[in-house]
């Protein structure tokens, strides 16, 4: 891409952040865009990558077909109980792999058709595995340069990843983060204060998730069904109690926490987007952050949680936008 990227300017009926962040995941724009997203499936392949520790992860690597050697290899990081199938993954995924990149989509532990790869449970400050998966990643395939970047708590370990890239070996390139949450005390405040569709939605989906674990290791009580009814705060807390040794809900949160001077040390390539209507990622969080002078953030005004839905097509400009920066980033490599 030779042209700068326009400001994104939705459509006024696009203007609501709630429809921009339900629009982000939803099936309409996978039916719209099946053919798309079919692109970055066909010829997938499955990994279960050794990540140290005795932890198995589960990836799909694509490679493009268009170039006689691929422009970049891009790691991709979903958000908090999507997977490698997300509908804003595939998406970008596929952008990716038409402009050129190989594609490797990385699940989560306990995300996507994965619970029974581990005994212990996911949460969100286990990123030595996600380095780790990163790390494996890029002894597996030598193409380069290697990207990685992801959506929502995507991209919050995608941050934390290019922040430990250097100390781990990993010849990363350039990282960027779509709406993650830098602070996670202030997001679920937010997501509590939210309309319910928000606690519903991910409540749903975890709980089915945890209910799929304990299928796989009955063995080991996971959680009481009083402690499964809570709402995200209550259950959150339980989990920590019993999973974990953060003591308390708060050190926990603040574990995976980006706020202040926390990316000022980061010494690789990195571009931040998220929108200042973003209903649970409160975007206050962001303008107070120090930067390291190769970090660039940049705040849209309309787009919701991963949203940035542009017109009646349902086209994302954030990919749009990740591509022009991709190019620019990897142009002024040295």
């Amino acid at each position: 891409m030779n042209a700068r990227t326009r400001a994104f300017h939705p459509h006024r009926w696009l203007r609501n952040p709630h429809v921009q962040s339900v629009l982000a995941s939803s099936g309409i724009r996978r039916l719209v865009f099946r053919r798309r997203g079919a692109s970055i499936d066909r010829g997938a392949i499955e990994h279960v990558l050794d990540c140290g520790d005795g932890v198995r992860l589960q990836g799909f690597h694509t490679r493009q077909t268009a170039l006689p050697r691929p422009h970049a290899l891009a790691v991709l990081l979903h958000g908090w109980e999507g997977s490698a199938q997300s509908t804003y993954v595939l998406h970008t995924g596929a952008r990716l792999l038409a402009e050129g990149c190989d594609v490797f989509r990385l699940n989560f532990r306990d995300h996507g058709d994965t619970h029974h790869l581990n005994r212990e449970i996911f949460h969100s400050c286990r990123i030595g595995e996600v380095v780790g998966a990163v790390k494996a990643v890029a002894a597996m395939f030598p193409e380069r340069p290697l990207i990685v970047g992801g959506y929502s708590l995507g991209g919050n370990f995608a941050l934390r990843v290019a922040l430990r890239a250097r100390g781990a070996g990993v010849p990363l390139a350039w990282a960027f983060a779509v709406c993650p949450p830098l602070n996670p005390i202030a997001a679920m405040h937010a997501i509590e204060a939210a309309p319910a569709v928000y606690e519903y939605y991910f409540l749903k989906k975890w709980r089915a998730s945890l209910r799929r674990k304990q299928s796989l290791f009955p063995q080991v009580d996971l959680f009481t069904r009083d402690e499964l009814r809570g709402g995200i705060r209550e259950l959150t807390r339980s989990l920590v109690a019993r999973h974990t040794d953060f003591g308390s809900l708060e050190n926990y949160l603040n574990g995976y926490a980006l706020t202040g001077d926390a990316l000022a040390a980061l010494d690789v390539p990195a571009t931040i987007l998220t929108a200042a209507d973003d209903p649970i990622i409160p975007v206050a969080d962001f303008r107070e952050l120090k930067l390291a002078s190769a970090t660039e953030l940049v705040i849209a005004p309309h787009g919701g949680h991963c949203g940035f839905i542009g017109d009646a097509r349902l086209h994302s400009w954030a990919e749009d936008f990740l591509v022009e920066r991709m190019y620019a980033r990897l142009r002024e490599r040295p």
